[in-house]
């Protein structure tokens, strides 16, 4: 899914009001976590979840009454029987939520977020929300990253907090402040470029792989020296399709802590072409696909002619993908997106 934020972006030209309701803080066991955010317009659901089920359809009552209202909201759900009139699936926490009624009035931050992201810069959403009266609050957003985080004269630990939550690289990790004066709270949401899937190979796998990374939230390369295969209406899913050589292309590449490079060419030959200027480098992920008997000539070749050391043929992923007794093209490709998932789940520290 589409960071919200710049799904947002998209829908500012609908002519219907839309409204943003994101989950600030949870207690207990809840459907959803902090961070998680969801888009409703006149009609209900439009993007995104804070829950499902019975909760979503109360906040979907609260969202639809912000449109008529215009007034945003800060409200907090006992997710018990009574409280849900008897329905069952309940968790039996508590969940506060964050109704925004005119999230188009922070676009300059949005348009601020993307184009940090497109400049692969992680940064921290601030939203600073002050007390009105009853649930009524005001809303305030600002963009930091790690150059412009100093200007936040709010408090100095929490701009201790968005130097860390930057470093830390880890999304989850959505945090409240309550201010001195009692009547604002700051939450700080993390927000990163998404991870980089360089697909070499266009053929079947490669292009179901590049479909599931999309819905994974990968930016997609893919790479094949065949035209017929690198095009825009073989690959729909591709952000970016590059025709040529792959180890040439890979070698000319930045391939960097958020970089996932997947070898899955025609044949032997290619998929070490390939290989050979991953060795040694930053990516997060280097997987290859082969047989261990192919996997172990390769290696056996790559150590014997100096392009590797045993050490850093320990960190490619050969044979590529989890074990789950994949058969057919769409299951391999399953297989190989959840290694990327498992790896990717693993925090990278990066200095700020």
């Amino acid at each position: 899914m589409k960071n919200l934020y710049l799904q947002l972006l998209e829908f500012q030209s609908a002519s219907q009001p839309l409204v943003l309701a994101t989950v600030t803080k949870t207690m207990g066991s809840t459907p959803q976590k902090p961070g998680s955010s969801a888009l409703f317009n006149i009609k209900g659901l439009l993007y995104g979840t804070v829950g499902g089920g019975v909760l979503e359809d109360k906040i979907q009552q609260s969202a639809l009454q912000a449109i008529t209202t215009k007034e945003s909201g800060y409200y907090h759900f006992n997710l018990d029987k009574e409280m849900l009139n008897g329905e069952d699936a309940l968790c039996g926490g508590q969940i506060e939520i964050l109704i925004d009624a005119s999230p188009f009035d922070h676009l300059s931050v949005f348009e601020e977020i993307k184009r940090s992201l497109d400049m692969k810069i992680p940064g921290v959403l601030a939203t600073t929300v002050k007390h009105t009266v009853g649930n009524k609050v005001s809303i305030e957003r600002k963009w930091f990253t790690a150059s412009t985080v100093n200007s936040f004269n709010q408090n100095e630990i929490a701009v201790k907090e968005i130097k860390r939550l930057i470093q830390d690289r880890d999304p989850a990790q959505y945090c409240e402040f309550k201010m001195a004066d009692t009547e604002r709270l700051i939450f700080l949401e993390p927000i990163f470029p998404p991870p980089h899937s360089i697909i070499a190979g266009a053929g079947h796998i490669g292009k179901a792989l590049s479909h599931i990374g999309r819905l994974l939230d990968f930016e997609i390369t893919m790479i094949d020296d065949r035209e017929e295969y690198a095009n825009q209406a073989n690959l729909p899913d591709a952000d970016h399709i590059l025709v040529g050589d792959a180890g040439e292309i890979l070698e000319d590449m930045d391939l960097a802590p958020d970089s996932y490079v997947v070898i899955v060419t025609r044949g032997h030959k290619d998929d070490a072409k390939a290989l050979r200027p991953c060795i040694g480098c930053e990516a997060a992920y280097v997987g290859m696909i082969g047989s261990r008997n192919k996997v172990a000539l390769m290696r056996e070749e790559f150590i014997k002619k100096g392009w590797a050391e045993p050490r850093e043929w320990k960190d490619i992923h050969a044979p590529i993908g989890l074990d789950i007794q994949s058969k057919s093209v769409e299951e391999i490709a399953i297989s190989i997106a959840a290694q990327l998932i498992q790896v990717k789940n693993v925090k990278i520290p990066i200095h700020v």
